[in-house]
């Protein structure tokens, strides 16, 4: 993925600049020892806030070591008292996580986001539990959203809208939603609008456990050498950026427009409008979206709607937004998606999105393509000319590797496959060739992951492959077929033409020069030239070069003379 984050700096400095020097765990007047002291500090409350929760099972997910899993155990008695734990009996496992991450901050609620989406890796009860932190968080004063909408906006909240709804219709770890009306600037009758403002606070706290994980990022590739290919410390300083990005509201109201400018295909999300009258940095104005959340399977089996053929259009608008614009949304979750009254798909919240270049699009449809088409050297070829996989690997066995992972689950839909063994079996691939982490690749792989999940909770019996490939081989045929080679070509003529004139002025030059001075070539030139063999180096690219232009100077001297 390429093309870096807006930069800020247009806008002024951002209240969230300093996040960079603090995740670099250098506080203003303090070392390094001091920073140490204040992460340890910050691990000790989040094992507590986890112990004190009976939450410390949220270990249980990944793979750790058993020693480490007995240590975490035995931490969880001494760090809470016996009666915080026993105030949770009753109480489901997601509820007692859910409501961790809720005291622990933004971060760590983002996480729970992004698990709530994969039941598949965490249980049906433990995702919906973890739902709640979508977008059904506890809410910041009344008194203080109408502070900030007043002090960002420049006006009272009386002379900026006809109507203001004094209860926040839903919140979320980086802000809360009212609904209100404003005045239509044609006169027109009023409009509903969503106004989203930025939680107080926010930007310390992500600081505070972006700079914890840079440390441990640290710690871990200078203690832990296996780990350096995983690139923790260029992860990190990518979540932070995107941070950075999701909360200046400036930067949000862009991408939506944007969105609403690029993408005006039949299969993608629809957009809402951005009232840039009512939007700042910390206050963002949308039109709104009437829908039905599509986590609501009830609400939506109720109104009619096929899920189905929802559970294809998630799939099939986010393959359309990556591959045929290289511009999606990265923040696809179902707090995110409504499906409005007549059947179409609405996404919200663009705080966070991403973009594709040429090269990177291509290579992802040749992968999609190959997995797609059984060819899994195609696959495995598309990864070695991008670089994914280091230099030297055999194309042979990376394309055995990529069938193991493709074969077992071709033909099985999406509740017969174990993400948990195929997101572990790929990690072993990816270590066994020494394959780096892609930082720029993250959002996009994160977002393929939660709209494959929200797919699969509409339709349990989703099929991957053949829901993609209609999309990634129409892409194919457009941009990479004869008749996209020709456009392509005949561009790349159009653009030359207007050089034309100038290009024949310095070859017929050349060929006057040629006439009477005779074609001089270097020795080494001549001797190459003679036995065969080419240079080691750009030198015998020159050389050529130069003989190239020379008979192609003497062949237009003989047709226009």
């Amino acid at each position: 993925m390429s093309g870096q984050p807006f930069d800020p700096q247009p806008f002024g400095p951002s209240p969230f600049a300093g996040t960079v020097r603090a995740a670099r765990f250098l506080p203003p007047g303090g070392g390094i020892a001091a920073a140490s002291a204040l992460h340890l500090g910050r691990l000790f409350v989040i094992m507590r806030t986890l112990a004190r929760h009976d939450a410390m099972f949220v270990f249980d997910l990944a793979p750790l070591p058993r020693l480490l899993r007995h240590g975490l155990r035995l931490a969880a008695r001494l760090l809470a008292r016996p009666r915080e734990r026993r105030k949770w009996r009753g109480t489901q496992p997601g509820e007692r996580l859910a409501e961790a991450f809720t005291a622990l901050g933004p971060c760590f609620i983002k996480l729970g986001q992004a698990l709530s989406v994969r039941p598949d890796l965490i249980g049906d009860e433990l995702a919906r539990d973890l739902g709640r932190l979508r977008d059904k968080l506890p809410p910041f004063a009344t008194a203080e959203a109408r502070a900030t909408v007043e002090a960002a906006l420049d006006g009272s909240l009386e002379a900026l809208f006809l109507e203001f709804g004094e209860t926040p219709v839903a919140a979320a770890s980086i802000a809360q939603v009212h609904r209100a009306q404003i005045a239509d600037p044609a006169s027109g009758p009023p409009r509903q609008v969503a106004v989203k403002i930025l939680r107080p606070g926010l930007e310390r706290a992500f600081a505070r456990d972006i700079a914890l994980l840079h440390w441990l990022a640290v710690l871990a590739e200078r203690t832990r050498p296996v780990l350096r290919r995983l690139r923790p410390v260029a992860v990190v300083e990518t979540f932070a950026r995107t941070v950075r990005m999701e909360t200046d509201f400036r930067f949000e109201a862009a991408a939506a427009s944007e969105f609403g400018a690029l993408d005006r295909s039949p299969v993608s999300f629809r957009v809402p409008e951005v009232v840039w009258s009512h939007c700042s940095d910390r206050v963002l104005t949308l039109g709104w979206v009437e829908g039905i959340p599509v986590d609501d399977l009830e609400a939506i089996d109720a109104a009619g709607h096929d899920r189905r053929r929802l559970a294809q259009e998630v799939i099939q608008g986010f393959l359309h937004q990556a591959l045929e614009i290289g511009f999606f949304h990265g923040d696809l979750h179902q707090g995110n998606l409504f499906v409005a009254p007549d059947g179409t798909l609405t996404a919200v919240d663009f705080g966070i999105v991403g973009r594709l270049d040429w090269p990177t699009r291509r290579t992802l449809a040749e992968i999609l393509v190959g997995f797609i088409s059984r060819d899994y050297r195609r696959a495995a070829r598309a990864h070695l000319e991008a670089g994914y996989v280091p230099a030297g690997q055999s194309l042979d066995e990376f394309a055995m590797a990529l069938r193991s992972i493709g074969e077992p689950i071709r033909d099985r839909t999406a509740a017969g496959i174990s993400m948990g063994r195929l997101l572990e079996q790929m990690f072993q691939i990816t270590e066994l060739f020494g394959m780096q982490t892609q930082p720029q690749l993250l959002l996009l792989q994160k977002t393929m992951v939660s709209a494959e999940g929200i797919a699969r909770s509409l339709d349990p019996e989703m099929n991957m492959w053949a829901t993609a490939q209609p999309v990634v081989e129409a892409w194919l045929r457009s941009h990479l077929g004869p008749e996209a080679r020709m456009r392509e070509t005949a561009a790349r003529l159009a653009e030359a033409l207007p050089r034309l004139p100038q290009t024949l002025q310095a070859l017929e030059g050349l060929a006057e020069q040629a006439g009477a001075q005779g074609l001089r070539l270097h020795p080494d030139t001549l001797r190459r030239l003679v036995e065969g063999t080419p240079g080691p180096g750009p030198g015998w690219m020159m050389a050529a070069y130069a003989g190239w232009t020379a008979a192609l100077a003497l062949l237009l001297l003989v047709i226009f003379a």
